[in-house]
């Protein structure tokens, strides 16, 4: 016990003894820090300097070259949808007149026979019109007559036509069927001597007195001829359908184009019987016919325009989508035009530049197709916020940027140099 106290003693004198050392050192740490401080803050303010941000002069952009009035693309209407192209009038590069028909439909001939019926129709309407405005006259009355000599002598000439054609065909039938017949006859008949030779050589076979080489090839002609007379009645039986239809076809022919003769001799007929009265409800009709005629006429007339189908705006063909023969397709139309003597470039600029672009500033645009500068002016800023089309080949840019599209309507020198580079690729400098 003695031990321990005394080591306590002297570890507390030694500690007492020590502590005005230790406050000496930390007072002079303290100093240290203290000119440590003062010395930063003092280099720091000698250094501090005013940075000067540069003033922003320039707009740039990506953008594309596109025709004034951008690109029309020509097709045709819905009514007009799955007809193909019987006449294409102009090729790419070619300049186009305001209305110019650049490619003919081929609905266009069966339009035009239509109109011409339908022309047709309101001469035979107007002519009785007049008719029933004039009453009963000995001229009116040798005319309608002339009309009902005139269709009975269609329908006799259509009869003897057909006639003619059936009896053509009747008599070919027999012949055919004579012809085919005798040749059937003549290969049953080899048939049976075919077959009773083979008879013949079957017994002598049995019997011994020739070989069985002998008898086969006597089986192979009967063979032979047996598959002849097939082949033969199987033509024959062909030929004698074919024509028996074709004959049911042109009598079916015949038979409605008698009706339909008959049928206008009957009206015509009627009409006579009724233009010896003059009565306002017939006069009313008559011009209701017209009326009616004239407004078919309007109609077919629509319906040929649709087949010609003609350049809404003057301008050059930029590309053609279709060739003759092939069918319209809504999607892709006939042909892009556009007026590339006046060019555009479409700058797409970022919406955070846009509020310092104004109309007339001043625009130069390069392309790395292009040899020299385009230079043009700030000519409409758009109006709504869209997604960028134009994108930069740089894989660290932003594809997804939001954009307002600028035009720039480039100068006369400057359009004639890019007149065939429709959507190419630029890079836009708007001068602020």
């Amino acid at each position: 016990m003695e031990y321990t106290a005394n080591n306590k003693t002297k570890f507390g004198n030694s500690l007492v003894k020590r502590i005005p050392v230790l406050m000496v050192g930390l007072a002079l740490l303290f100093s240290g820090l203290a000119v440590y401080r003062s010395t930063q803050t003092d280099t720091s303010e000698s250094e501090v300097h005013v940075v000067t941000i540069p003033e922003i002069k320039t707009v740039t952009a990506l953008g594309r070259l596109e025709p004034s009035g951008e690109i029309t693309q020509i097709s045709v209407s819905s009514a007009a949808q799955g007809n193909r192209i019987d006449e294409l009038l102009v090729d790419e590069g070619d300049e186009v007149k305001k209305g110019q028909v650049i490619a003919i439909l081929d609905s266009r001939d069966h339009a035009l026979a239509s109109l011409n019926q339908s022309q047709e129709q309101v001469r035979l309407a107007q002519a009785n019109l007049d008719l029933v405005k004039a009453g009963a006259k000995t001229g009116e009355v040798e005319a309608q007559l002339a009309i009902i000599e005139r269709l009975k002598t269609e329908l006799k000439g259509v009869i003897a036509t057909d006639e003619a054609k059936i009896s053509r065909l009747q008599a070919q039938l027999e012949t055919e069927s004579k012809e085919k017949q005798a040749t059937i006859n003549r290969f049953q008949a080899e048939i049976n001597n075919a077959q009773v030779e083979f008879q013949r050589y079957k017994q002598l076979a049995e019997d011994g007195v020739i070989s069985n080489s002998e008898l086969d090839s006597k089986e192979l002609i009967l063979a032979t001829n047996q598959q002849s007379y097939q082949e033969a009645q199987a033509i024959y039986n062909r030929i004698v359908a074919t024509l028996q239809e074709e004959i049911k076809e042109v009598q079916a022919l015949a038979i409605q184009r008698k009706d339909s003769l008959k049928k206008q001799i009957i009206e015509a007929q009627a009409k006579l019987d009724e233009i010896t009265e003059i009565r306002p409800v017939d006069v009313a009709v008559a011009e209701a016919e017209v009326r009616q005629a004239k407004a078919t006429v309007r109609m077919k007339q629509a319906e040929l325009n649709q087949a010609y189908i003609k350049s809404p705006q003057a301008g050059r063909v930029i590309k053609t989508m279709i060739r003759p023969g092939e069918i319209v397709n809504s999607d892709e139309g006939i042909a892009r035009i556009g007026q590339t003597k006046e060019m555009y470039a479409v700058a797409e600029v970022y919406q955070s530049d846009v509020n310092k672009v104004k109309i007339g500033q001043s625009v130069t645009v390069t392309s790395s197709a292009i040899t020299g500068k385009l230079t043009g002016t700030v000519e409409k800023i758009g109006l709504q916020i869209e997604r960028q089309n134009v994108v930069n080949t740089d894989p660290t840019s932003n594809i997804d940027a939001r954009v307002v599209e600028v035009k720039v309507r480039l100068d006369k020198a400057s359009s004639q140099k890019v007149e065939g580079l429709t959507n190419l690729q630029v890079n836009v400098r708007i001068e602020l």
